[in-house]
């Protein structure tokens, strides 16, 4: 993919919130996030770490499709990968073939402690080498607030994440088809398991396409979700929080209704003309490869600036669809999106300029007796031929 976005790391730590950015809610640490640019839309304790419960899990899954991506594989439990699987579970005992994904479903729809350890038991071999699995992709994201000591997120020293770090997690996990088909399911019944989500936003929030919940006594109750509004998508994160779906909607609608998607430069708009050397064309229309779009308040989108780096003229032969430069916007000076720009049309190069006129014609008529392919140019370079002085 050619178009170039800032991560989300990058988009965090560049921008802040503007000055009148308020949200209600009870949560002790919370995240709102743009998930296609990685905008932080609101903040909360934003990178305190905490106790997280199940929603552990959306880790879980990543890892487990990114190692093991063949979900049709079929998996006997062992009673080893059982052991500490209290609390919710799926029923599984030693010996018990199911899919992966089945009980990726269990996993994710019911929150199975078990299925959770299966999964990282047969991925890895081990429990143990997947929670270090957990912990190197958590790095490789920017997740520096966290540490996974377990795949089921069940109480235990040292398990930790904060809510910027979850939105981090939930934004990979939406990237994979797999992991954002199974999030937002409400129910399914695979090998003679009827599995269903504990989510209730998939049925209370028009346009949520799921994520994860997760509760301890000690974790409280937290939980992530995404919904999607036209080509935007918001992700919300909560921890410590006992109303979190009312104010997982409240904050989406603020989300959405304050800092809509916003198409800065569309993808194939012609941006400007180059002139061109080395050709009877005098100049090539240059457009935008693909789009650029970034959330921004109406203030905001006032103050965007759409910088083009080209060459002041671009030399024949010209293929279409080759880079010429890219478009960078900024907001206050910051860069919030690229993307490269690209020539509209073929240029042909004249390259008969520096043969006389005699010459062109023979040059021409020796190439139609070579054979027809080379007989068929483009009018462009038959009127080389025959006017060019």
């Amino acid at each position: 993919m050619y178009r170039r976005v800032l991560s989300a790391l990058a988009a965090a730590a560049l921008l802040t919130l503007p000055a009148s950015a308020t949200a209600s809610h009870s949560a002790a640490a919370a995240v709102v996030m743009d998930a296609g640019s990685g905008r932080v839309l609101y903040a909360h304790n934003a990178h305190e770490p905490r106790l997280i419960a199940s929603i552990t899990k959306l880790m879980t899954a990543l890892v487990a499709v990114e190692s093991t991506p063949d979900l049709t594989a079929v998996v006997t439990v062992d009673g080893a990968w059982l052991e500490g699987a209290e609390g919710s579970s799926i029923y599984l005992a030693p010996g018990d073939q199911l899919t992966l994904e089945t009980l990726l479903y269990g996993m994710l729809l019911e929150s199975g402690n078990d299925a959770a350890m299966v999964v990282a038991g047969y991925c890895a071999g081990d429990v143990d080498t997947f929670v270090e699995w957990m912990n190197l992709r958590a790095a490789d994201l920017g997740m520096a607030d966290s540490h996974f000591e377990n795949p089921s997120g069940l109480n235990a020293e040292g398990h930790c994440s904060s809510a910027y770090d979850m939105a981090l997690a939930a934004q990979a996990c939406l990237e994979h088809e797999v992991i954002a088909r199974i999030v937002a399911t409400k129910s399914i019944t695979l090998e003679g398991r009827t599995f269903y989500n504990h989510n209730k936003l998939l049925s209370l929030y028009d346009g949520c396409v799921g994520m994860k919940t997760g509760y301890t006594q000690l974790a409280g109750r937290t939980l992530v979700s995404c919904a999607q509004r036209g080509e935007q998508r918001v992700i919300v994160v909560t921890l410590g929080d006992p109303n979190d779906w009312e104010d997982h909607m409240a904050l989406l609608d603020y989300a959405f209704d304050t800092w809509p998607l916003r198409e800065i430069l569309p993808a194939g708009e012609e941006v400007t003309t180059l002139p061109v050397t080395d050709s009877l064309v005098p100049t090539v229309e240059v457009e935008a490869l693909e789009s650029i779009s970034y959330p921004l308040t109406p203030e905001e989108e006032q103050r965007v600036e759409v910088t083009l780096s080209l060459p002041q003229q671009a030399a024949a032969p010209l293929e279409e669809g080759a880079i010429a430069g890219e478009a960078r916007a900024t907001l206050d000076g910051e860069v919030i999106g690229s993307t490269y720009l690209v020539y509209a049309r073929q240029v042909y190069a004249n390259l008969f300029e520096t043969r006389s006129p005699l010459e062109r014609i023979l040059d021409f008529f020796g190439g139609w007796l070579a054979g027809p392919a080379q007989a068929a140019l483009p009018a462009e370079a038959w009127s080389a031929v025959f006017f060019t002085a």
